[in-house]
């Protein structure tokens, strides 16, 4: 696939807790863009991302945001109403994926297996478990694990959890309950519209949190995942019933725990991220590595994606 040279405008950084990970993630995709002959703008994404953008005038904006207000609908109704051709999932899309309660809403009555749970005023925990431990708690909207803690029956986090201890509830006034599923970590990207492949991620210690994700050494990735066939196949087929029920374009990675004590039935699906990392340490550029699509054919298989959308909408 060759593009036409395009101005590119790289959209990354912000204020998120992932605003580390986006500025490598854009630094990346910029290069990669330069390397194959088109004309690259980078933008730290600022209050003035507007203004920016307007003076840029690019034929197409690549998000490399992570994190609100890049990937949670705000960004993307600014540039729909801006008129611009940009990658990854719409306003739509954005406003569910990134909210943990919505994604459920939208993805368990289709028959997509997820945990039970619910949301709690962080001040409940302090008074009581709000589900049986072992339970994991989360922010209902961050991605990357931001902010994830796993609370267990001998968790130094107190019983009840005490307020003074070092966890999310220090950040969010409201979380996400999940029963805590043991097992194991897996992950499938979507690109163009097919499920690549199933890789494990094996932390070397704790669980896949942020630091884990985009510390080099941390986490063992196992690509392609040694598992049993009908696990893979589920995994392949519930990444794109994922991507096609909440609407995503350009590419999107669906994370999985599978407790292979109980074989399919313990198999649940996570989240769905509408924009992940393109990092060196990123699952969708070593998936497609391992299927032959090199790091700068992939980035624009997922501009000429945004560009198809754009033009059969019009």
């Amino acid at each position: 696939m060759t593009l036409p040279k395009l101005h590119i405008a790289v959209l990354m950084g912000g204020w998120s807790n992932e605003r580390p990970v986006s500025l490598m993630s854009g630094e990346g995709v910029a290069a990669a863009l330069e390397e194959r002959g088109h004309r690259v703008t980078r933008i730290d994404m600022g209050r003035d991302v507007a203004q920016r953008l307007a003076e840029t005038a690019p034929d197409v904006v690549f998000n490399a945001l992570h994190g609100t207000p890049g990937e949670d609908g705000t960004v993307q109704g600014m540039m729909d109403l801006m008129g611009l051709t940009y990658t990854h999932s719409g306003l739509a899309t954005s406003v569910i994926a990134i909210d943990k309660e919505l994604t459920k809403q939208a993805l368990v009555p289709h028959g997509i297996p997820m945990p039970g749970g619910r949301i709690v005023d962080t001040v409940e925990i302090h008074e009581k478990d709000p589900l049986e431990r072992p339970y994991v708690l989360k922010p209902v909207n961050e991605g990357s694990s931001v902010g994830v803690a796993i609370v267990t029956k001998d968790s130094n986090y107190g019983n009840p959890i005490s307020a003074e201890a070092k966890g999310p509830w220090q950040e969010f006034d409201r979380l996400l309950a999940e029963p805590y599923i043991r097992g194991r970590e897996l992950t499938t990207a979507v690109l163009g519209g097919k499920a690549l492949m199933v890789t494990e991620l094996k932390p070397k210690s704790g669980f896949y949190d942020f630091d884990a994700k985009y510390t080099e050494g941390m986490t063992e990735h196992v690509c392609p995942a040694e598992i049993p066939e009908e696990v893979e196949k589920a995994c392949l087929d519930l990444a794109l019933r994922c991507h096609q029920l909440l609407g995503c374009k350009g590419c999107s990675r669906t994370d999985f725990r599978w407790d292979d004590e109980r074989g399919l039935e313990g198999l649940f699906v996570l989240e769905t991220n509408t924009q992940p990392g393109m990092t060196p340490l990123s699952l969708v550029p070593e998936q497609a590595k391992h299927l032959g699509i090199d790091y700068g054919e992939l980035v624009e298989i997922i501009i000429a994606d945004a560009l198809a959308a754009k033009k059969g909408a019009a």
